[in-house]
Formats: C-alpha cells, structure tokens, sequence
C-alpha cells in the first residue's frame, strides 16, 4: 500500500513477476477491497499463485516510524513482516515508509546473532558490471565492528547473488592511503584485515563507479549522501543533454543521429535495473523498493527477493558471521 503510487504500481508489477517467474506465489497485503479493484483491472482474479491478505492499517510515508511501530499493529507492513515471521512467506517487499520499515522489521525478525544492526544494501552500476554498496541510510553513527558486520553481510550477498566466491570489499575513505579518514575507519579497516575477507583497502567517492571493489562499506550518513548526489547528478547529465540536443536543428539532428549510443547507455544507466534494497542483517528477507519505483521497478525488487530466497542470505549469513565471531574453543591439555 505504500510508496508513491500504492497497488497501482504493486498489482501489476505482480503480475508481471509472475508471468516472468513460473515458480513464483505471492500475497497482496493491504486495504482488501483496494486490493481487490485492482487484481480484478489487471485480470488476476483465479490466479492460483496470487492471494490478498486484508490489512486494516497503512503506515503514511512521512508517519514517525516509533507510532507506525506502537499504533499500527495492523498495518499492510507490519502484517507483511508478520507473514515472514510465521513463515507463510519467503520474503517482504515494500515500497513504504523505509524507516517505519526497518523498524517494523528489527523488532518482529530480530538481527542474526551477533549483528547489532541490520544494514540497507543496494547494488550500483559500474564500468564493469555493478557493485554492492552498505549501508545507505539505516545507521547514522557507526562503530568500528559495525562496519565489519556490513562487509561481512555485504561479502555473503555478492557471493550469493553474483555467485563471485571471493568478492572483493572497499572501504569507503576520504583517501586511499592508510593514514587517511577518522579513527573509527581506521579501525574498522584493521578488522577488516584481520578477517579472510577479500579487502581491498581504502577506496574514494569516485572509485565507487569504477567496479573497483565488489563491495563498498560505509556508515549509512555518508552511504546515503552518496547515494543521493550520484542520483542527483544523473538527474542533471539527463537535463543537460535533453536541453542541449533541444538548442536547435543541428544539434537535434546530432540527436537523432546518437539516439542509438543514447538508448543503450539510458539502458545500463536504468535504475529500474537497481531497484529493491536489501535489509541485511535480519532473522528474514526484506527488501525496499523505492517510494517512485513504476512497474518495471517494484517487479525487479520482487526478483531480487526472489534471489536471495534461492540462496538463502540470511542463513549464510548466520554461518559466516558465526565462522567469524564464534568463541574459540579451550585448546589446554
């Protein structure tokens, strides 16, 4: 129900997600008469692999995720978590709230052992394929072990996914060199090192598009103003170049004649090929659509929630943590 554009966007992203996967069940959670309106628009109804699950409650986009938590048991997400802890479903996707998300989904999943914070992850394109990058806004202030959890879940999730077995992780640094950033960098880069992780080092801003590093690991403050000013300069190259090749005949002809060139780097630039975060960390899949995601966007969350079923991310999670943190044991004669 949330997002932008609620079921008008969910209902047929849905369709599509299962005319694309044969496997593939899923369970419309929200308003049902809502719901209903639109699974009969798009046809669905008699949809053996698509049912509705009535939620009396919607979490508001800019509601405070504390009340959303405490006043709103029966909300489509709280009620789609809940879904996920029962164990009715693999996994949750919402477009919603992101804080009252992550909130909603910390107390009714809880963190796997020995992860304190449960950390967003979205994979970027880059000039050689795309990177995962955490964490991107759920953890302003961070500690040292913090950032070794979100490489060691990011480091899983590139395994899993991209089925890379040594994926490579940077640490996102106002320099590469080894006495550059604050000392909780420092720090978590020594843990780092400490661990059999594939790390790279240090990396800068702009290393973050060069495909680098596998895995790019940051506090979520400066994860998400990355984040942000990447998306808004993509804005400003698309209204540029609108302009420019609009300035008068030649140029659109110059237009016409690079709309090929154009096409193809629109299409690798797409962030509907991106959408769908990963809420790592957590006793379950849960992934965050952006609030504008249209139907190519949600449906490709629902792919990625689909993936990380298939691969069960949160039980390798578990295992590599537990590999990593597990208490040595007494070695006296």
């Amino acid at each position: 129900m949330g997002g932008d554009h609620g079921p008008q966007v969910t209902v047929p992203a849905a369709k599509k997600a299962l005319e694309a996967y044969p496997d593939l069940e899923l369970v419309l959670v929200g308003l049902e008469d809502e719901l209903n309106r639109q699974v009969q628009q798009h046809s669905l109804q008699g949809e053996k692999r698509l049912r509705v699950h009535h939620a009396s409650e919607i979490v508001a986009m800019d509601e405070s995720p504390a009340i959303a938590l405490k006043k709103k048991k029966d909300s489509s997400m709280r009620v789609a978590i809940n879904l996920v802890k029962q164990g009715e479903v693999d996994a949750c996707i919402s477009a919603g709230n992101t804080g009252a998300l992550m909130a909603t989904s910390k107390f009714v999943l809880k963190t796997i052992p020995g992860i304190d914070r449960p950390a967003i992850c979205t994979s970027l394109p880059t000039v050689t394929g795309h990177t995962h990058m955490l964490d991107l806004g759920a953890n302003i202030d961070c500690s040292a072990e913090h950032l070794l959890q979100f490489a060691l879940m990011g480091s899983v999730l590139a395994e899993s996914v991209d089925e890379n077995p040594q994926p490579s992780i940077g640490l996102l640094n106002i320099g590469s060199e080894a006495i550059k950033g604050n000392e909780v960098i420092k720090q978590a880069s020594k843990l780092i090192e400490q661990t059999s992780l594939n790390y790279a080092g240090f990396i800068e801003g702009d290393d973050i598009y060069t495909g680098k590093v596998d895995v790019v690991v940051s506090d979520g403050f400066v994860g998400n103003v990355s984040l942000k000013t990447a998306e808004g300069l993509a804005s400003l190259v698309n209204t540029v170049l609108k302009s420019e090749f609009k300035r008068n005949l030649f140029t659109k002809l110059a237009a016409l004649i690079a709309l090929p060139v154009l096409n193809r780097v629109r299409h690798t630039l797409d962030p509907r090929q991106y959408n769908g975060a990963s809420l790592l960390g957590l006793n379950g899949i849960v992934i965050k659509s952006h609030g504008s995601a249209d139907i190519d966007s949600f449906s490709n969350a629902i792919k990625i929630a689909s993936i990380e079923i298939d691969k069960s991310v949160p039980a390798r999670i578990g295992k590599e943590i537990q590999r990593h943190f597990q208490p040595q044991g007494d070695t006296t004669a």
